[in-house]
């Protein structure tokens, strides 16, 4: 019998302890030399514009690309419909209203308070002015990632964000997926620009002749897009600093072991650098996992990026107990935590650093990723311990209220000179100062 591609290891074993230990020492490191290239490629942006949008993509994109091709047509919008499967525009639309109706929650109120003083305090929600959103290419535009889109382009229209482009590399040809273009459409984008990489993040960041500057970036891409969205941060506000793909799945003997190994196969096939863990409390569960790992492998499309992460970052533990799964899952704080386990709901309050929590056998990883609402843009490299899902709040800035009467001014001047007195800064002083018409 071929050996399986991993080992199920007791958690409380050497080589099951070092396991673990290195899992939670991963770290995204970002190589001196892609941050040199990123950095010349934003200098190079924002000293020469167009010209070096028109550069980069002649390079690495499209050969016979034109300044003129750079933004999407309307009628380039409009005919890729007779390109697209009547079924595929269905299912996306059954996904925006799922996305829309789950985000549409999370949209928070301005507020205003009043003292018995006459004092006002509230804060204002307002969106902000632009929004630029970034999809990768798809294997050369062969894969869209429709599914970015939605998951960026919802919460932006839902925060109420009034200008949203999207940017995304052309094809050689110097066309864009009509897939791509349908999903924007029907997610209302329609500022649509054929530009990829880095340059991209530095024109929506900076902005060029052609593209006015965005004030928020969001959306996934490879090493060049997140090193250029985490120089550029500051400059514009971001989403987040995303890592390779990650799922730790808890099960207990109730789990079926193929859809255990498949689901850990959905998160290898992204990226020879992804994360598929399993801590199990059954010995027999685990071993079997092992077994269909190797046999469903052998089925993929992209069985060598499966095979490559599994042999680099797959672990499959042995835990004594749920309790103890939890445990290590928080620690892990991984960017998808599935229970599969006989009671799901039980072990929910016990875990609390996760980007999303799957529960039960019908819930697996793939229907979060497309269809079920909730953002599929998720915290990676344990960030779940402080970061959130992509939502609305990203789009969102508040603004403090403060309206002092008359007679709250006064009962609170004291308190107010006296702060500023310990703190040695007099001109702050001095404001109240001059209001209480002292000599």
């Amino acid at each position: 019998m071929s050996r399986t591609i991993l080992e199920a290891l007791d958690a409380e074993s050497p080589s099951g302890k070092e396991g673990f230990s290195t899992l939670l020492k991963r770290q995204f490191e970002i190589p001196k030399d892609i941050e040199a290239s990123v950095q010349e490629i934003i200098r190079k942006v924002q000293s020469e514009g167009d010209k070096a949008l028109l550069e980069y993509t002649k390079r690495f994109d499209c050969p016979d690309f034109e300044s003129s091709m750079l933004r999407a047509k309307e009628e380039e919008i409009s005919a890729a419909y007779d390109h697209v499967d009547e079924k595929i525009v269905g299912s996306l639309r059954k996904a925006l209203e799922n996305i829309r109706k789950f985000h549409a929650k999370q949209l928070p109120v301005s507020w205003f308070a009043t003292r018995e003083d006459g004092t006002i305090l509230g804060q204002m929600v307002n969106p902000v002015d632009a929004a630029g959103l970034y999809v990768p290419g798809g294997t050369g535009g062969s894969t869209p990632l429709v599914s970015s889109v939605l998951m960026n382009a919802v919460p932006a229209r839902i925060a109420g964000v009034e200008r949203i482009i999207l940017a995304t590399p052309p094809g050689k040809d110097g066309t864009i997926n009509p897939y791509l273009l349908v999903a924007a459409k029907e997610a209302g984008v329609e500022e649509i620009y054929k530009m990829g990489s880095a340059w991209a993040i530095a024109a929506m960041a900076l902005g060029t002749e052609t593209i006015k500057a965005v004030d928020v970036i969001a959306g996934p891409g490879n090493i060049f897009v997140t090193v250029a969205k985490k120089l550029l941060s500051g400059t514009v506000g971001i989403d987040m600093i995303a890592g390779p793909s990650e799922i730790l799945i808890i099960a207990d003997r109730s789990a079926e072991p193929s859809s255990v190994a498949a689901d850990m196969l959905s998160q290898a096939e992204h990226d020879p650098m992804a994360t598929a863990i399993l801590l199990s409390t059954s010995n027999s569960l685990a071993g079997e996992v092992c077994s269909e790992l190797t046999i469903q492998l052998n089925k993929l499309q992209r069985q060598d990026t499966a095979r490559k992460s599994l042999k680099a970052n797959g672990l499959v533990l042995v835990v004594k107990d749920l309790d103890h799964a939890a445990q290590m899952a928080n620690m892990v704080g991984p960017e998808h935590l599935e229970l599969l386990v006989e009671q799901p709901w039980d072990l929910v309050p016990k875990i609390r650093h996760a980007g999303a929590i799957f529960l039960g056998g019908f819930s697996p990883e793939p229907v979060g990723d497309y269809i079920a609402g909730p953002n599929h843009v998720l915290p990676t490299m344990g960030t779940a311990r402080f970061s959130s899902a992509l939502g609305v709040e990203i789009f969102l800035k508040r603004s403090s209220i403060i309206s002092y009467s008359e007679r709250a001014f006064f009962q609170d001047a004291q308190d107010v000179m006296n702060l500023a007195r310990i703190e040695g800064l007099t001109a702050h002083e001095n404001s109240i100062a001059v209001r209480l018409k002292k000599d």
